[in-house]
This record gives structure tokens, sequence and C-alpha cells, in this order.
């Protein structure tokens, strides 16, 4: 395993400009105007002899805007496998990357969620042969947009797995992140591809999406469930590789949010009030989560 691309916490986080990357946390899940020049591409990662990760290099708004999420490439005996597919922009740069590592075809690409920065490379990716898989719920979600231009062809509910060319997938249906979050076990490596149930970059940091059916109550129940199976290191939707203690870390401190949440709500402070005490004590206060969490936790 290579442990040069874990997260490292720092005991003060930078705290400039937070309210500005919240509100970009926003407007992530639909691809941004192009930028000139364009970020920095992305750079490939080995995390394993059969496991690489593309992430961006940049750690800007614009690069998240521009390239989208963690892509995670499964090398197989039978053609690869990817966990996600960033922004069609990406696609050029991504099948060089994998073609970089196997001549072999792609096989599969499963999304872990609908959002457009981890799935809308996914069409061009399936017009080259591969078969795009993603949950039930969350090919749903797809649905709900006013003129869907394409849609996955292959789903699952609850559970399923692939096996191919001698490596196992295990892939698991969670809510938290939205109503039906794609989560990828490796038994073998004992790594876990977490989606957007986790991320461990300050420019996104962890939310929900309650539109898409998303809510704080079931993502700290599927992060309880997530941190009793048996891995090393977890890859986040965004940002870099961490350890399960970094996991449930991150899940302890969402769950005191929850908590501030709930009673600063019972002491019937404002909306303004509560953002401002959870951006004081945790560094955390998304515009776009803040008035649905008052709701769901009073």
């Amino acid at each position: 395993m290579h442990k040069g691309f874990l997260l490292r916490f720092s005991s003060a986080p930078a705290l400039f400009a937070l309210e500005a990357l919240f509100a970009l946390a926003s407007v992530a899940y639909a691809q941004g105007p192009a930028i000139q020049p364009p970020p920095a591409l992305p750079l490939l990662q080995k995390i394993k002899d059969d496991i690489y990760l593309i992430t961006n290099s940049d750690v800007t708004p614009e690069a998240l805007r521009y390239w989208g999420g963690n892509i995670t490439v499964v090398l197989t005996n039978d053609g690869p496998i990817l966990i996600d597919a960033k922004y069609a922009r990406a696609h050029d740069d991504v099948v060089a990357k994998v073609k970089s590592l196997t001549n072999k075809p792609i096989k599969y690409v499963i999304l872990t969620h609908n959002h457009g920065d981890h799935s809308e490379g996914a069409p061009a990716l399936e017009a080259m042969g591969a078969t795009v898989i993603i949950s039930n719920d969350d090919r749903e979600n797809m649905t709900r947009v006013a003129k869907p231009g394409w849609l996955p062809a292959v789903t699952y509910i609850g559970q399923s797995r692939l096996y191919l060319g001698g490596k196992e997938l295990q892939l698991s249906q969670y809510r938290g992140h939205t109503r039906g979050d794609t989560v990828v076990y490796f038994p073998a490596s004992r790594l876990i591809v977490l989606g957007d149930l986790l991320t461990t970059s300050d420019l996104q940091p962890p939310i929900v999406n309650y539109g898409d059916g998303g809510n704080w109550t079931d993502w700290t129940t599927s992060m309880n469930e997530i941190l009793k199976m048996d891995f090393e290191y977890a890859i986040p939707g965004h940002g870099p590789m961490v350890t399960k203690a970094q996991v449930a870390a991150i899940r302890d401190k969402f769950v005191a949010i929850q908590q501030r949440v709930r009673t600063l709500t019972r002491e019937k402070k404002t909306q303004d009030e509560i953002s401002a005490t959870l951006m004081s004590e945790f560094h955390w206060a998304p515009a776009n989560n803040i008035p649905g969490m008052i709701q769901e936790l009073r």
C-alpha cells in the first residue's frame, strides 16, 4: 500500500474563504463553465499494484469545478474497472491515463451516485464499450432531471457483486449523501471506496443532498455500518485517501455537529446564529445544508 497520499489532519484547519468554499459545494453537481487556462491535469496515483486513483492535482475551487471528483481504477486480467467518471471534459485525460496502465478496454464503470462531478463522464465511456452500473435509487434521481439525455442501463438494489479477471468487488447501497449511495469494497485488498459519503478535501467538505434523498440521520447510520467492515483504507469522493481511524474521526465530528444543531434548534436559535456557531466550533457551515439540518434535527 502506497501511504504517501494519505490525508494528514491539521490541528489548526485553514479558515480562509471557507464560506466561499461551502458555497462551491452547492454548484459542484453541474459542470461549471470552461476556465481559461484550464487547471492542471489530474494526477494518477498508485494505491496498490492493481489499484490506482485519478485525483485532482490542483487543490483549488477551479479544479473541482473543472474536473470533478476522484476516479478509482481497478486493473484485472480481463480489463479495467472504473469507479466514477468525473466530468465529461475529463474524458480524454481519463482514457489516456487508463491506457498508460493497460491496453485492455474499460469493462465497467461503477457510479457511486448520480451527481455530475462523478457521473457526467460515464456516457462517453459507455460509448467505448463499458457497462455502467449505478444503484436503482440514484438512477431514479437521474430521471428527475428535466431532460435526461442518458441513463445507465444496469442497476442494482441493496447489494451486488462484480467478478472480473480474478477480482471481486462488493457493491452495497447506503443512504446519506443521496438516497442510493454505492460503496465498493475490495475484500482481498481491505480497501473501500465511499463516494461522497466521505470527502476529505476542504474544498468539498462532507454534505448531504436533501433534494436527492440524503439526510444526516441516515448518513450516521450508514457510516456506523461501514465502520463495522474490515477495511484498512478508504478512498473518498473528493480528497486524499484516509485510514479507517480517520473515517471514524470524521464520523464522530459530524455526529457532534448534528448534536449541536439539535441543541441550538431547541434553544430557538436562528439559522444565522446556528451557522455562526458551527463555523466557530467546527469550521463547517454549508448554506445548502443548514436549513435542512434544522428541519431534520429539531
